[in-house]
C-alpha cells in the first residue's frame, strides 16, 4: 500500500511538471519571433536611406545639401577612369576636374560673406610608415580655404578626403564618393549665408593610396596646416552605404558632443574604434597621418557597406546606392557647421580630457559619454548585478521554503553547468572553425553570409542549450521548480558576464559597455520580477524577461550585421590569417551576451532536448554543404577573389668590380590575397606552366626572395605567393642605380652615395652584410633607431618631378678591414599604370584566371646589387 501511495504521488507530480511547459510546437514560433524581429527591425534600420533630394527641390529648400548634384559630380569624376599617383588621369585630368569645380562654386558663392583661396601644392618628403620609409616627390593636393569675413579666429577645420585611386580601379566608393561630398559641402556653405566663426579647409588629397602621403605633405608643409585646430576625415572601406565614425579624438571628448548633438543619421561605435586600433582592420586611414605628425583631433569616418569591390575594378559609380549622397551629405554638411562654430575650437588642448565611449542604437539615435563615466557607469551595473542575483538567490529560499544553504548550493552547482556549457560552447565552436581551415573549407560564408548561422551560431546555441537541458532533465523531479531552475541559469550567466566586464574594466577596454548594457537589462528584468513578485509564478516572469530582452536583441544583432557588412568582405584581404577564428570567435563573443538569455527558454517547451539539438544538425547540415558547391566563396564581380600579378624580369649581380650578372630570369609574380592560394592551382595545368614558391632562389641569401616587392602589405602574402616561369616583358625605363661615391669618414665609418631613377613607383630593400651595420642615412631615422628587422624597406614615388632619388648610407664596422661587401641593395620597379607596356604573352597569362578572380596586373623589375 505504501509502494502504490508513492507511486501514485510521483505520477501526479510528473502531471503536474508537464504542466509547466508548454508544447512543443510552440517552439518554432518563439524562434521564428526573433528571426522576425531581426529581419524586420534591424535589416531596414541599418539600410535606412533619407530620400535623394534634386536640384529642383533646391528651389524649395535653399541651404540644403544637394544629393543629385554631388551625384553627377561623381558620374563626371569616375569617367576618368583610374587615378595612379604619377599618372596624367590623376596629376593632369583629375586635378583639372576638381580646380574647373572649385571655380563654378566661387562663382556661385556669396564674396559678401566668404573669402575662397585655392591652392594647388606641390610636395616632397620622406616618414615611416608600417616599417617601411615612405618616400615621396612631386605629389600634388588641391586645397581650398573658406573664411567667413569679419572673424577674428584664426583656428580652421580641416575636411579631407583623396581623389587619387589604387590601379585598376576608377574609386568611384574609395573615395571619390567624399570627394563629390566635400565639393557640394563646400558650395553649399559658400552660396547660402551660414554664420560661421572659423575657417574651413578642404583638402582634396592627391595620395592617399601611395600610401598617405598627400596628408603628410599637407599637415607638415603646407602654409595652412598650422590653424587647424580639427578634423573631419573622410574615406571608404565600400561602395557607399552608411558612414561609419569609427575613430574619435584622441582624447577629445567635446568632438563626439557635437557629432552626438547635430548628426542627422548616426552610425558610429568605439568598439569598431578599438578593433581598427589593435589591427583588426587591413587598412589605414589619413586620420593616422594627422593625429601622428599633426597632434590634430577629429573624427574619422568612412563608407564601409559592399567592401567586396573595394580597392577592385569593378568599384564603380553605378554600384553606389543613390541615397548614400544624401546621407552622408547631410551629417557632413551639419557637422561642419557645428564644428565651425565651436568654441573649442579656438584651443583644443584646454579640452583634452580623455576618451569617449559611443554608439548608435540600429540608427535611431546616438549615446556618448566620457570613459571616466563609463568606468562609473560600468562598476555601478556591476555592483547591483550581484547584490541583486544573490538577493533573489536569499528570497528564493524564503518563498521555496529550502535551506538558504541548499539554494545557494543548487546556484554553485548550475553556475558551474553554466560555465562548462560556456567553456564547451566556445571550444565546439573554435573546433569547427580550425577544422573548416584545416580541409581547405575556409571562407565558405565569404559570398553567401548566411553560411554563418550554421556553422558558428548554431554549435553556440546547441551547446549552450543542451547542458543545461540534460542537466534539468535529470533533477526535474528533485531539484527546484522549472521555472526558478532556469532563471538561476541565467542569473549564474550573469555573474559570469558581471566578471569578465570587471576583468575587462580593469585592462581599460571601453568596449565593456557591451557586457554591461546586456547585463544592465537582464537585472532590470529581475529587479522587475521581484517588485511584482512574477518569479513566483509559473510563466509571469517570462512577461519581464522577454521585454527587457528585446533591446538588447536588437541592439546585439545591430550590431552583428554591422560587423559581417564589414568584416566579411574585409577578409578577402586578410592575406594568411586564419578568417574562420576571426568570423568564429566574433559569433561566440556575441552568443555569450545574446544567447544565454534566450536560449534557456526552450526547456520550457516539451521535448526540450530534440529542439535544441535540432542546431547541432543544422551545423552539420552546414558543414556538408561547405564541401559542395553551395559553400564556394566567390561570385563573379560581386565576391571576387583578389590577386596581384607582376609580370617579372630579374637580374642578380656580382659583387665584383664590374658588377658582373651572375644569373637572370623572367615569369610571373602571383600574390593570392586571402585564405584559398590554392583556387587557381589547376589553372597551371591547364596552361602548361609550373608555379614554384622560390624558383631555384635562395631566400637566406637574396634580398627578399628575388620578389617585387610593392608594399609591406605583400611582406604578409609572401609566403603562399609564387613565381611562374614566363617569357621577358618588354625592355626599357626600369630602374637604375648609380654609385655616386664611396667616403671613408673614419675607420670604422663609411658613407654611400646612391642614385635611383626609373618608374614613378619604386621598392628599394638595403640588407648590411658582413657584420656591418648601418647608423645613419638620408631618410626618417626612425627605422635605425629602433632597429627595424632587416632589409631596411624604402618605397619610393613621384608625382611630376621624374628627378632621379639620391641618398646617402652611413656603414659602421667593427674593424677597420673592408675588403667584403658592404651590403645588397635590390630595386624594384613598377609600372602599375602602364597597360601599354604590357605583352600579349602577359595578357594571355590573366585572362587564364577565372571569371570569380579579379587581378590587378603590372609590369615589374627586380635587379640586386652587391656593394
Amino acid at each position: 500500500m505504501h509502494e502504490l501511495n508513492m507511486k501514485s504521488k510521483y505520477e501526479n507530480m510528473k502531471i503536474i511538471y508537464n504542466r509547466s511547459k508548454f508544447g512543443w510546437y510552440w517552439a518554432p514560433l518563439f524562434v521564428a519571433f526573433w528571426f522576425l524581429l531581426f529581419y524586420l527591425t534591424v535589416i531596414p534600420s541599418y539600410h535606412s536611406y533619407p530620400d535623394l533630394l534634386t536640384i529642383e527641390d533646391e528651389i524649395t529648400q535653399p541651404g540644403r545639401f544637394i544629393g543629385e548634384r554631388a551625384e553627377s559630380m561623381l558620374l563626371r569624376l569616375t569617367k576618368i577612369g583610374p587615378k595612379v599617383v604619377g599618372s596624367a588621369a590623376n596629376e593632369q585630368t583629375a586635378v583639372h576636374f576638381l580646380l574647373t569645380e572649385i571655380s563654378k562654386i566661387v562663382q556661385e558663392s556669396r564674396t559678401d560673406l566668404y573669402d575662397i583661396e585655392q591652392d594647388v601644392q606641390i610636395a616632397s618628403g620622406n616618414y615611416v610608415l608600417w616599417e617601411m620609409v615612405n618616400a615621396y616627390q612631386s605629389i600634388q593636393n588641391v586645397v581650398v580655404k573658406l573664411t567667413p569675413r569679419g572673424t577674428n579666429s584664426t583656428a580652421s577645420l580641416l575636411i579631407n578626403s583623396h581623389y587619387d585611386s589604387v590601379p585598376g580601379s576608377s574609386g568611384a566608393g574609395d573615395s571619390g564618393t567624399m570627394i563629390v561630398i566635400m565639393l557640394e559641402t563646400l558650395r553649399v556653405i559658400s552660396k547660402y549665408e551660414t554664420p560661421l566663426q572659423h575657417s574651413i579647409v578642404f583638402l582634396f588629397n592627391g595620395a592617399e593610396e601611395n600610401p598617405l602621403q598627400g596628408s603628410h605633405a599637407f599637415i607638415t608643409q603646407h602654409k595652412w596646416a598650422s590653424n587647424v585646430k580639427a578634423l573631419i576625415n573622410l574615406d571608404s572601406a565600400g561602395s557607399g552605404g552608411r558612414e561609419i565614425l569609427f575613430q574619435s579624438g584622441p582624447d577629445h571628448p567635446w568632438l563626439m558632443r557635437y557629432y552626438g548633438q547635430h548628426i542627422l543619421h548616426p552610425y558610429a561605435s568605439s568598439i569598431a574604434e578599438e578593433l581598427f586600433q589593435n589591427g583588426f582592420v587591413p587598412s589605414e586611414t589619413d586620420f593616422r597621418i594627422f593625429r601622428d605628425f599633426g597632434e590634430i583631433p577629429g573624427l574619422d569616418m568612412a563608407h564601409t557597406v559592399n567592401g567586396y569591390v573595394y580597392h577592385t575594378k569593378y568599384d564603380r559609380f553605378n554600384l553606389i546606392p543613390r541615397r548614400t549622397y544624401q546621407l552622408t551629405g547631410d551629417n557632413v554638411l551639419a557637422l561642419t557647421k557645428a564644428l565651425c562654430n565651436a568654441a573649442e575650437m579656438e584651443d583644443p588642448a584646454k579640452y583634452a580630457e580623455g576618451h569617449t565611449i559611443f554608439y548608435d542604437v540600429l540608427g535611431w539615435f546616438i549615446v556618448y559619454y566620457p570613459e571616466e563615466t563609463g568606468i562609473v557607469i560600468n562598476v555601478l551595473v556591476c555592483v547591483i548585478a550581484i547584490i541583486t542575483i544573490l538577493a533573489y538567490i536569499w528570497n528564493m529560499a524564503h518563498q521555496t521554503g529550502m535551506f538558504r544553504r541548499r539554494v545557494f548550493i543548487k546556484f554553485g552547482i548550475l553556475l558551474g553547468v553554466q560555465f562548462a556549457a560556456v567553456i564547451l560552447a566556445i571550444l565546439l565552436t573554435i573546433t569547427i572553425a580550425i577544422f573548416m581551415d584545416t580541409v581547405g573549407l575556409s571562407m565558405s560564408w565569404f559570398s553567401q553570409q548566411w553560411m554563418t548561422f550554421g556553422l558558428y551560431f548554431c554549435p553556440m546555441f546547441f551547446m549552450m542549450g543542451l547542458l543545461p537541458a540534460v542537466y534539468l532533465s535529470r533533477t526535474k523531479e528533485h531539484g527546484l521548480p522549472l521555472g526558478y531552475a532556469i532563471q538561476l541559469i541565467m542569473h549564474a550567466h550573469c555573474l559570469i558576464l558581471t566578471m569578465v566586464c570587471i576583468i575587462l574594466i580593469s585592462l581599460n577596454i571601453r568596449s565593456a559597455f557591451a557586457l554591461m548594457l546586456c547585463i544592465g537589462f537582464y537585472v532590470l528584468s529581475v529587479i522587475l520580477n521581484m517588485a511584482t513578485c512574477f518569479q513566483k509564478t509559473t510563466f509571469l516572469w517570462l512577461i519581464p524577461h522577454i521585454i527587457c530582452q528585446l533591446m538588447p536583441f536588437l541592439f546585439y544583432s545591430y550590431c552583428c550585421y554591422a560587423f559581417f557588412v564589414t568584416f566579411v568582405p574585409m577578409q578577402g584581404r586578410e592575406g594568411s590569417s586564419n578568417p574562420e577564428l576571426f568570423i568564429g570567435g566574433f559569433t561566440a563573443l556575441l552568443c555569450l551576451l545574446l544567447a544565454p538569455f534566450l536560449v534557456p527558454l526552450l526547456c520550457l517547451f516539451r521535448k526540450s532536448k530534440t529542439i535544441i539539438s535540432i542546431f547541432g544538425v543544422i551545423c552539420l547540415v552546414f558543414i556538408i554543404l561547405a564541401a559542395t558547391p553551395v559553400g564556394f566563396p566567390y561570385a563573379e564581380r560581386e565576391a571576387p577573389q583578389r590577386f596581384y600579378v607582376a609580370h617579372t624580369t630579374r637580374t642578380f649581380h656580382n659583387g665584383d668590380a664590374a658588377m658582373s650578372v651572375r644569373f637572370n630570369d623572367s615569369g610571373y609574380y602571383v600574390v593570392p590575397v586571402d585564405r584559398r592560394p590554392h583556387s587557381i592551382d589547376y589553372l597551371f595545368e591547364n596552361i602548361n606552366a609550373s608555379k614554384s614558391s622560390q624558383l631555384g632562389i635562395d631566400c637566406d641569401t637574396e634580398v627578399m626572395c628575388g620578389y617585387p616587392i610593392y608594399s609591406t602589405r605583400w611582406l604578409g602574402y609572401r609566403d603562399q605567393s609564387f613565381w611562374v616561369d614566363g617569357p621577358a616583358p618588354k625592355a626599357g625605363s626600369w630602374p637604375r642605380l648609380r654609385i655616386l661615391s664611396k667616403e671613408r669618414i673614419s675607420f670604422t665609418n663609411l658613407i654611400i652615395s646612391l642614385e635611383v631613377a626609373g618608374p614613378d613607383h619604386m621598392s628599394v630593400f638595403i640588407q648590411p652584410m658582413n657584420d656591418t651595420k648601418l647608423v645613419d642615412w638620408s631618410f626618417d631615422r626612425t627605422p635605425i633607431q629602433e632597429n627595424f628587422k632587416t632589409p631596411y624597406f624604402i618605397y619610393l614615388s613621384y608625382a611630376l618631378d621624374p628627378a632621379p632619388f639620391r641618398f646617402h648610407l652611413e656603414f659602421e664596422h667593427d674593424s677597420a678591414d673592408w675588403s667584403g661587401a658592404t651590403f645588397d641593395v635590390a630595386v624594384i620597379g613598377h609600372k602599375v599604370h602602364d597597360d601599354i607596356s604590357h605583352t600579349d604573352d602577359f595578357r594571355d597569362f590573366v585572362a587564364e584566371f577565372p571569371a570569380w578572380a579579379t587581378v590587378s596586373a603590372w609590369t615589374s623589375s627586380y635587379e640586386t646589387w652587391r656593394i
